[in-house]
């Protein structure tokens, strides 16, 4: 299992990268930071960055304004 967010589980499977987690959680926002247990993940690595079972995801969507 994947914890997203402290709030939803997401059934993992082997090969898990961030792309799918998002897919799973419905995220659609084109400008999102995301960190597996606390680390960073550089969005060109979202395809790659593989999630392991038990891993904490945090997604945050940047927003600007002024």
């Amino acid at each position: 299992m994947i914890r997203v967010n402290d709030k939803w589980d997401v059934a993992w499977h082997e090969g898990m990268t961030v792309n799918d987690v998002l897919s799973a959680c419905e995220f659609t926002h084109q400008h999102i930071a995301v960190s597996i247990n606390g680390r960073l993940v550089p969005p060109t690595d979202y395809a790659t960055a593989l999630v392991a079972d038990g891993d904490r995801v945090q997604v945050i969507h940047i927003i600007g304004g002024g």
